[in-house]
């Protein structure tokens, strides 16, 4: 096996009400900062509490709530100039993907001298990175523990991976009361997106024993956060166990990679503005039987994990009860179980095929895909 070297970056801290503590964390790195803020939290009353406690700190601080284009070079161009105009110390991401996204990407290339789009381009930045605090207030991010940050292209609507600098973010906070500004059709899609990030981790060429470890504790804490019955095994609340989950499924990610519903999404919410939960969710059972031809004994395991599978069953019976597992989740969330039901056409899904077969995580899917076979599995979803 190849040598395995392992450095934590950033610092975690996860538990209830730790955002009441985000003023004393950022005085660590200054005392000058923007905030970037998914707009949602300021309709849920949960801006107010983040901003309160940077106020009470005497922290000089402005907010930037530009993002609901998502995380396009547009909206990443209005934050930096804003960021560079206001001399900031730091950056302080609390939202979705998207804001923390335009604040890492902002972050990464803020002492840079290059134009921006040379780094969209291929450009790998080396200034030293704006420091950045993060407080996702959904619970799932493949990218959270990565050097990379995903973002589209306002000149083609592509996706395109921004290469950062290690130790980019310093502190990620995951707080469990920051998720009550999602409905629970959203969480229902969120949780089942990170199970299948999680999976994805697992089946990996990437893979490693450590990133295993992480993406098979991961799965257990979600296969109890979703666990409907009426005598639940554990009596942690169930937004803990979420947030628990979506930690362990984003740092088995960080130290794997992404898998083949996770790419697809991300290209299909790039070119066409579709939920990207909503996608990875209707790949998901596609893809994990897709992967019982070639990796039949993990996924077996995976079932053993959520006790699916019966004794004596074989790896494709067990496989096979993680696959009904998925499906029926979601039929009991009454999430679309095909692509069709999200109004996209066969046409446009060979369009995000062709994008997804161009980037670098095509390469370390749990086998050796082109664009067409990604397209095929598109067409299966279909």
């Amino acid at each position: 096996m190849a040598d395995f070297s392992f450095k934590i970056s950033p610092n975690i801290i996860l538990g209830s009400y730790t955002t009441s503590r985000l003023g004393q964390f950022a005085l660590e790195y200054g005392n000058r900062f923007m905030l970037v803020l998914d707009p949602i939290l300021k309709e849920s009353g949960l801006a107010e509490k983040i901003s309160e406690s940077l106020s009470n700190r005497q922290i000089d601080f402005f907010t930037f709530e530009g993002v609901t284009e998502g995380s396009n070079t547009k909206t990443i161009q209005q934050a930096l100039e804003l960021a560079k105009k206001s001399h900031v110390n730091g950056v302080i991401a609390a939202g979705g993907g998207k804001a923390l996204n335009v604040a890492r990407a902002v972050c990464a290339v803020y002492n840079e001298t290059k134009d921006f789009y040379d780094f969209v381009d291929g450009a790998s930045p080396s200034a030293e990175p704006l420091p950045l605090i993060c407080l996702p207030t959904t619970i799932r991010d493949s990218f959270l523990f990565t050097d990379y940050v995903p973002l589209t292209d306002s000149r083609s609507s592509q996706t395109k991976i921004l290469k950062c600098q290690n130790k980019l973010c310093k502190l990620i906070i995951f707080d469990p009361n920051l998720t009550v500004s999602l409905t629970n059709n959203q969480i229902d899609s969120m949780s089942l997106e990170t199970l299948c990030i999680a999976t994805e981790a697992y089946l990996s060429q990437k893979s490693s024993f450590f990133s295993d470890m992480l993406a098979e504790k991961a799965i257990s804490i979600l296969g109890i956060a979703g666990d409907e019955s009426e005598e639940p095994s554990i009596t942690t609340p169930r937004e803990e166990l979420l947030s628990q989950g979506g930690c362990m499924a984003s740092l088995a990610a960080g130290t794997s990679a992404i898998g083949t519903p996770s790419l697809l999404a991300m290209c299909i919410n790039a070119r066409f503005k579709i939920s990207r939960s909503l996608t990875t969710t209707i790949f998901f059972p596609y893809f994990v039987e897709d992967c019982a031809k070639f990796k039949v004994g993990k996924i077996a395991f995976i079932a053993k994990l959520l006790h699916l599978s019966k004794e004596g069953d074989t790896d494709e019976q067990a496989a096979q009860a993680y696959v009904d597992y998925i499906r029926q989740r979601i039929a009991k969330a009454n999430l679309p179980a095909r692509l069709k039901d999200l109004s996209i056409s066969i046409d446009q899904l060979a369009l995000a095929a062709e994008d997804a077969g161009k980037i670098e995580f095509i390469n370390t899917l749990p086998r050796s895909m082109t664009s067409d076979d990604l397209f095929d599995l598109a067409k299966a979803a279909f």
